[in-house]
């Protein structure tokens, strides 16, 4: 069975994967580097959907009580602006080693990866690719969309074909952007269903996106944060005014809204009922550095991800600082 699991839409080339936009392909590893290429096998959509239905198959069933907290997940991680193949995979490995592949193991995390090759000072451009790629995770999301119909119709003839991964996306900095317009897709292709839920837990870190995406709370107006809100069963918003490269990157824009990854939800505006943020400024360590991506680095903020992704209530989790694990 794979132990690493990758979609991309970069270009491919005998090194890795490039800085440019191509086709999907589909790739998983028995093990080894993650960041190696040589350790990545290519295969088909086809057999990875085999494959990783065959994994989440082997998930532990809902236990009789309904205590859902540690349903293992099928997850999905987005990475942000400039970030090479390499990096991203390097990030993937952390993720998967802090929360996917721990003593208490959350389940299979799938790294999708995108060509972004900006700089925080060139903010269009990068803006530009997002929007670029936003069609292919679409193509994506659609898929495991159909599929988990699929399931919810198998599932209520015999509940013993019930789904035993709960869905989950963790996206950081500008792959939040690339997920809004991709949401947006996929719940357009769908037909703007408001029955079934895409994603269980959707976490947005550092989310280089504007901060009124979800302003126009429980009304429908078809907006990107409605099909966000729609899809998701809960949408939480990891922030710090503590982020540089933010400021850098709404200082740049001169149109639009602040930051959600710098300044949290707009308090102004109406919410959806299942969207809510969290300042992780006292969470990440005073002499972190890098604070744009020192979310995945500081043991806090992972202990706070895996509550949130085992589905504790948001009172509870505010209710205590989480703790290192």
């Amino acid at each position: 069975m794979p132990r690493y699991w990758m979609v991309s839409n970069r270009t491919i080339s005998k090194d890795g994967l490039g800085s440019s936009r191509s086709a999907l392909s589909w790739w998983t590893s028995e093990g080894g580097d993650p960041k190696a290429f040589a350790s990545w096998t290519r295969v088909s959509a086809a057999q990875f959907q085999k494959a990783l239905v065959d994994a989440t198959n082997q998930f532990p069933p809902l236990p009789d009580d309904q205590d859902n907290t540690d349903q293992q997940h099928l997850n999905l991680f987005i990475h942000g602006f400039n970030v090479s193949w390499s990096d991203a995979a390097a990030r993937y490995e952390q993720i998967c080693g802090s929360l996917f592949d721990t003593d208490k193991p959350l389940g299979i995390c799938v790294l999708f990866t995108w060509p972004s090759g900006g700089l925080p000072t060139d903010y269009l451009p990068d803006r530009g690719e997002a929007e670029a790629t936003a069609p292919d995770l679409a193509d994506l999301l659609s898929q495991l969309y159909d599929w988990m119909a699929v399931k919810q119709r198998q599932t209520a003839k015999d509940p013993a074909k019930a789904c035993r991964a709960k869905t989950s996306i963790i996206a950081h900095s500008m792959g939040n952007h690339v997920l809004q317009k991709a949401m947006q897709t996929a719940w357009t292709r769908a037909n703007r269903p408001l029955l079934m839920s895409l994603v269980n837990q959707l976490i947005m870190v550092a989310a280089d996106v504007d901060n009124d995406l979800f302003g126009s709370g429980e009304q429908q107006t078809g907006s990107d944060g409605d099909a966000i809100a729609n899809l998701c069963y809960r949408v939480t918003a990891l922030y710090t005014g503590r982020d540089p490269v933010l400021g850098v990157s709404a200082g740049l824009k001169h149109f639009g809204k602040r930051r959600l990854g710098r300044s949290g939800l707009d308090a102004t505006l109406p919410l959806p009922d299942n969207v809510w943020d969290q300042d992780c400024s006292a969470l990440i360590p005073p002499d972190a550095t890098g604070i744009h991506s020192a979310y995945f680095e500081a043991p806090k903020v992972i202990q706070l991800m895996d509550e949130i992704l085992r589905g504790l209530d948001r009172t509870v989790i505010q209710s205590k600082p989480p703790v290192a694990g």
